[in-house]
């Protein structure tokens, strides 16, 4: 089971604004050059852009329009519907897109007066005096005369409070890039949903919103670094739902092979490395174990290998690249904690490391190997735990062996340096031509990750990765 980070799984939805639908985009962009204002280079920081709103059959994504008149990569902000919303809040969700009503001052200051407050300030005036000359009561032209301004002023924020009650809405580039990601996913599960009675496509709809929901709930509170683990986990359950109704809409094709390979679904990456037939029998050790190691530490004869499973976590670690075919090439690796167990991993040390891997992790949870290190204080206490030089070698022939399953990946220069650093450090990058710096740090560690985790969503669709057989138990 492989992957690499150069083909991502696709998500051709709201990659771009309207992205089925170039002209309404086109539309959009000349009415806001012609009524808005298109943020550029000599705006300040209080300017406030204009925005198209793209509705979804889950909430909306806003745009902004860029002056170069390019497309923009990532949306202004993004907001979320509740699940099983009703009509009320469906047109309350239409309310919150309407366009921003004018301020009468050219700095729009806040507390400046609506035009239209004003407008019907203007209106009710005359028509209060007519309907006053006319014999109409004043006890009661007076009050509408004055209510009818102020209503028009103050009742839109009261009904965009109670609008908001029912979306929830985040901000902040890593956040929208995230949840643009998601509900790319998502539409996938939509439009399924939409060509099909089938109730296992209409309940992956309703699971996908509201993974959806709590993650924008999540993010309101979160931001991306402190959530990691919380967002991989919930993208990959996105990926699995996109790959289950594929496979449901696959088979229920006409022209479609009643017996159909699963792993064979459209769009998922092709494995070059076929997932290893299962020994009935243990193989033998590649190390020998030291005697006086392993006494009272490691009992080597009970293997458990569905309780080394449960915990679901994973290892990554960069290695020295190699190519399985022309032009590829698989510089880091991903693998189950439990096949850290494996008896052909030398021993105890890989038991130790995944002691160290899996204590205090969340469910689902990618851990590099430069993750321990700086857990271990820098990697001086690496000669208490064990010798992760042979351990990884020993994985890297496991997998090249078939006896386990992993996710090889070819990752980029930039991001391979990322992982390999602590979950603290920097990566510097010059470029000679302009003398130009650019600074990575932790953020985009956490970007490198996150997108692993989806590749690893992906490529576990159906099938989580297998650590191999004979796995020895952890250590109590």
């Amino acid at each position: 089971m492989t992957d690499s980070l150069h083909t991502s799984p696709p998500t051709a939805h709201h990659d771009r604004p309207f992205a089925r639908d170039t002209g309404r985009w086109e539309k959009e962009r000349s009415r806001a050059w012609r009524t808005g204002h298109i943020r550029d280079d000599t705006c300040s920081a209080a300017c406030e852009p204009v925005l198209v709103h793209e509705h979804t059959g889950w909430g909306f994504l806003a745009w902004t329009v860029p002056a170069d008149g390019s497309s923009p990569a990532n949306p202004h902000l993004v907001t979320v519907l509740a699940p099983s919303a009703t009509r009320t809040q469906r047109l309350a969700l239409r309310w919150l897109t309407r366009r921003p009503a004018r301020l009468i001052t050219a700095d729009a200051r806040p507390g400046s007066p609506r035009l239209s407050a004003c407008a019907v300030a203007v209106i009710s005036l005359l028509i209060g005096l007519i309907a006053i000359s006319r014999g109409f009561p004043v006890s009661v032209a007076l009050p509408a005369m004055l209510l009818a301004p102020l209503a028009v002023e103050y009742l839109p924020d009261r009904l965009d409070a109670r609008a908001r009650e029912r979306v929830r809405t985040v901000e902040g580039a890593a956040a929208c890039r995230y949840l643009q990601r998601l509900g790319a996913l998502h539409t996938v599960l939509v439009q399924a949903a939409a060509r099909s009675e089938r109730y296992e496509l209409r309940r992956s709809a309703e699971i996908g919103h509201t993974l959806l929901w709590d993650t924008a709930d999540l993010l309101q509170t979160q931001d991306t670094r402190s959530a990691s683990a919380y967002l991989i986990t919930r993208e990959r359950l996105m990926v699995q739902l996109v790959h289950q109704v594929t496979q449901i809409l696959r088979h229920t094709t006409e022209d479609g092979p009643a017996g159909a390979d699963p792993d064979s679904s459209p769009g998922r990456p092709t494995d070059p490395h076929p997932r290893a037939t299962r020994p009935a029998t243990a193989p033998a050790p590649h190390h020998a174990p030291n005697p006086s190691q392993q006494k009272g530490i490691l009992p080597m004869c009970h293997p458990e290998p569905s309780h080394a499973r449960t915990l679901d976590v994973y290892l990554l670690f960069a290695h020295d690249p190699y190519y399985p075919a022309p032009a590829r090439e698989i510089n880091t690796t991903v693998v189950a904690a439990a096949s850290l167990l494996h008896p052909r991993v030398r021993q105890p040390d890989g038991a130790r490391i995944h002691d160290r891997l899996v204590r205090g992790r969340r469910p689902g949870e990618i851990v590099p190997l430069s993750t321990l290190t700086h857990e271990l204080d820098g990697g001086a206490r690496w000669p208490e735990v064990g010798d992760w030089e042979a351990v990884t070698d020993d994985l890297l022939q496991l997998i090249r062996d078939h006896d386990c399953d992993a996710l090889t990946l070819g990752l980029p220069a930039i991001a391979r340096a990322l992982v390999c650093a602590g979950p603290h450090s920097e990566v510097r990058t010059v470029d000679p031509t302009t003398e130009g710096h650019r600074v990575y740090g932790p953020a985009d560690r956490i970007e490198v990750l996150v997108e692993v985790g989806r590749h690893l969503a992906w490529a576990e669709a159906g099938s989580p990765l297998w650590p191999g057989t004979g796995l020895l138990a952890p250590l109590a």
